[in-house]
């Protein structure tokens, strides 16, 4: 069970790379847009900007270098830096994350104090992972002391102003004393950003936070500096308070940090769940070297290298069981619950735990190869990426700021325009009043955050639950399909033959004819073979049977030996002519009868004649029937699509509840492709669930190709869904949960839209107080966020 990820086009030195970013400062989308633009600008360099894990994906062609990349990154005032700095890949810096930089939220969110090129605290000197970072507090622990600090302070601030009972002789020179701090230290991190946005020409959202947080301060000063009687008297001056806003400033300013730190908490919480999957690998293993056992760092193993696992141990890497049998709990990789029986040549999965016996595995895949780091690699992806959805967004935050910094310097004329031709102090203070609330209510935080939290949230639980979405334009794609074909071998049905009738064709009871067949079959080693002896072993009293010399076999005929004294042989019809052994013409009719039922049919012969027929059948999957119940409620089609013949096919789809006149039975591989093309011409948008080698064409084909986890590499990686378990019913989640995640990225674009739209008007008719306005634009980025974090609670 493993994802390949071919990585060739990215190795070839003249090939497009991939750079991952590392990327500070960045605070709304207008900030994603402008370092989206400037990368865009260097030739044929094109980005995807993720603002709640401050990183990049920038695809880069051959003639330009990383410096380049971090150089116009920095010159846009954000300071940037590689993820896999080039020391680590021994050439250019390009490739995947490393497991350990695997993106989650650097939280640095442009809060900490810094020089005035935009780098944060200890930038320089950055090193370990990102959950190093983070756990060290990340965002919200930067943005602590400065919260703290302005709550204390903005109380008396804000209950003096506003209660007449408590102001006192010159309480406006306390109230602005008190205030300084707030608008200055604990603002410090948007008045820097501002101006660092400033330097190069460009606006943020924190430049609205800015201007109107010093706007408000700035004019209470000067007020109060002409009129330093202004408030001698307390609240006997009447009208005197309308003209101090130092409450406003404070305010504002709190409610605003308030909400970046619930934000950055949010955020921290939304990558969990990424977090958590590329924890979930040892740390150490212990290796058998020259029949010594010695633990070693689990990032240091070789391929080939011999592992000894215990019960309750991981498996430390992607390897073969090379001696023992257990159970292996893989529910942390693929959302299964049941443990999976494995022996000697089967193939396990690291990061999985042994339940039961020893194990000796040889490792064939170690460090960035492993399925959980691919696993790592296709989330963080994903998680880096665009819906189209979410390009709206992104056009419309781009001409945001600098239109609202218009429409506050409109409403104050208006407004002036209004009160003309003679303009009393009050009426420049409605003014002044109407153009700061506009500021600070269209700060299009909510905006910013409505996708790529939501994308964050949705993609991280799908991993959780075994589903790999390789990227973000995948979401729109479940909303619009309308057609499913399921290949049945592997996907439908488990790909295992198993016995499922003996027929006595003398006067040998059923039961005797399985014994014996299943004792000369448990000496070979064909699938078959061992169909047949556990079945045998099954239905054995005692769980044993007899033992068998002599033994030989023929491949694809049969197997013969001596049991008990008995010559049995067990085979196809021409192993039974290669031995002598004729059926009789009612013996060839049972034959016949099996096999147009769609059975695999094997004869029995002992002493010479003939004395029963075993038919196998490939195994349905438990819960196939319920998934596609599941897939038909989700408003889709269920198609059955197989090589196997129409008797087959017929009794499968019968079996799980797809209609007859679903079914494509007799299809070689080529012609897989062409029904996807036939039902996509017929005006169908269809998607295409397999696991084999046959099936790869078809899911490039496909709309939306899903693969099987438990399926071949080629087929992984031309799907754009992957399901790490054998479960069909996790198709049915992985769609669901996808339309869910769109559904709930939807909700939070219209709401941060329809927010800006209806707070713009409304402060600058001047019925929005600036302090209301604060706490609602921080309100609205804590609501897009909380919205998304429900997607953490989907299958539970």
């Amino acid at each position: 069970m493993s994802a390949e990820i071919d990585l060739a086009h990215i190795t070839r030195p003249d090939a497009p790379r991939i750079l991952e970013l590392d990327i500070d400062g960045m605070t709304c989308a207008s900030c994603v847009s402008r370092v989206e633009r400037k990368l865009a600008k260097l030739d044929g360099v094109s980005a995807s900007v993720n603002l709640p894990l401050e990183s990049a994906q920038v695809t880069v062609p051959a003639g330009i270098t990383d410096q380049q990349v971090l150089d116009t990154v920095n010159a846009t005032g954000y300071k940037a830096r590689l993820k896999n700095p080039p020391a680590a890949h021994g050439g250019h810096g390009a490739g995947h994350a490393h497991m350990g930089h695997s993106g989650m939220g650097h939280g640095s969110s442009g809060m900490e104090d810094g020089p005035a090129d935009g780098t944060v605290d200890g930038a320089s000197q950055h090193s370990g992972s990102h959950e190093d970072h983070m756990s060290h507090g990340g965002a919200a622990a930067a943005l602590r002391p400065r919260l703290i600090t302005a709550a204390v302070l903005t109380l008396p601030v804000f209950l003096v102003s506003m209660i007449p009972a408590l102001q006192f002789p010159q309480w406006g020179w306390v109230v602005g004393a008190l205030s300084l701090p707030v608008v200055s230290w604990a603002a410090w991190p948007f008045h820097r950003a501002a101006a660092i946005n400033a330097r190069h020409f460009a606006s943020t959202m924190d430049t609205l936070v800015s201007l109107g947080v010093l706007a408000a301060y700035i004019f209470s000063a000067a007020a109060l500096i002409a009129d330093p009687m202004l408030t001698a008297h307390g609240g006997a001056m009447g009208g005197a308070h309308a003209a101090l806003y130092f409450e406003v400033a404070a305010v504002v300013v709190t409610f605003l940090l308030l909400g970046r730190y619930l934000e950055a908490n949010a955020k921290a919480k939304a990558g969990d769940a990424l977090k958590a999957l590329l924890s979930l690998g040892a740390k150490d293993a212990t290796v058998l070297r020259g029949g010594v056992e010695a633990k070693v760092p689990a990032d240091t193993l070789s391929v080939g290298d011999i592992l000894v696992v215990r019960p309750g141990e991981k498996i430390a890497t992607d390897g073969v069981v090379v001696e023992g049998s257990s159970a292996v709990d893989a529910s942390l990789i693929t959302g299964e619950s049941l443990p999976v029986d494995v022996g000697v040549d089967d193939a396990v999965t690291g990061a999985t735990v042994n339940t039961s016996g020893r194990l000796l595995v040889r490792a064939t895949r170690v460090g960035s190869e492993t399925t959980l780091a691919q696993m790592g690699r296709l989330v963080s992806a994903a998680q880096s990426g665009k819906a189209p959805i979410a390009r709206l967004a992104d056009r419309i935050s781009s001409v945001f700021v600098p239109i609202v910094l218009g429409l506050a310097a409109l409403t104050f004329i208006l407004w002036l325009l209004v009160s003309a031709p003679v303009i009393e102090p009050v009426e420049i203070q409605a003014a002044f009043t109407a153009a700061v609330a506009v500021l600070v209510i269209a700060c299009p935080c909510a905006l910013g955050l409505a996708t790529p939290v939501g994308l964050l949230t949705g993609t991280g639980r799908a991993a959780q639950l075994g589903i790999l979405i390789k990227g973000p334009q995948i979401l729109e794609d479940t909303r619009t399909v309308d057609t499913i074909l399921l290949d049945k071998t592997g996907t439908v049905t488990s790909g295992k033959l198993s016995v499922t009738n003996v027929a006595s064709l003398d006067d040998l009871e059923a039961a005797e004819v399985l014994r014996l067949a299943g004792a000369v079959e448990a000496a070979s080693e064909h699938p078959i073979a061992h169909a047949i002896a556990a079945h045998a072993r099954h239905e054995s009293a005692t769980g044993t049977l007899p033992a068998v010399t002599d033994f030989r076999s023929s491949p694809g005929g049969g197997v013969l030996g001596q049991v008990e004294g008995r010559t049995v042989l067990a085979g196809r019809a021409g192993w039974l002519a290669e031995n002598g052994v004729e059926p009789t013409k009612a013996q060839l009719q049972a034959l016949a009868q099996a096999q147009s039922a769609g059975a695999t049919a094997i004869w029995v012969a002992v002493d010479g004649r003939p004395v029963g027929l075993l038919s196998l059948r490939d195994t349905i999957k438990d819960g196939s029937a319920a998934a596609i119940a599941r897939l038909k409620a989700l408003g889709l089609r269920p198609m059955l699509l197989t090589g196997d013949n129409a008797a087959v096919a017929a009794q499968v789809a019968a079996a799980v509840g797809i209609a007859p006149e679903d079914v494509l039975a007799d299809v070689l591989p080529q012609g897989k492709v062409d029904a996807v093309r036939r039902l996509q011409a017929a005006g169908a948008t269809v998607a295409m669930a397999g696991d084999g080698v046959n099936d790869a064409a078809a899911l490039a084909q496909a709309d939306l190709g899903i693969a099987m986890g438990s399926g071949t590499d080629v087929a992984i990686e031309a799907a754009d869904l992957t399901v790490m378990g054998n479960d069909l019913g996790q198709v049915a989640t992985a769609i669901e949960l996808s339309r869910r995640t769109l559904s709930t990225i939807k909700t939070n674009l219209f709401w941060a839209f329809f927010y800006n739209a209806i707070g713009i008007p409304v402060a600058a008719l001047g019925l929005l107080n600036p302090m209301i306005a604060g706490a609602a634009m921080a309100a609205s980025s804590v609501l897009v966020v909380a919205n998304s974090l429900r997607l953490r609670r989907f299958g539970r």
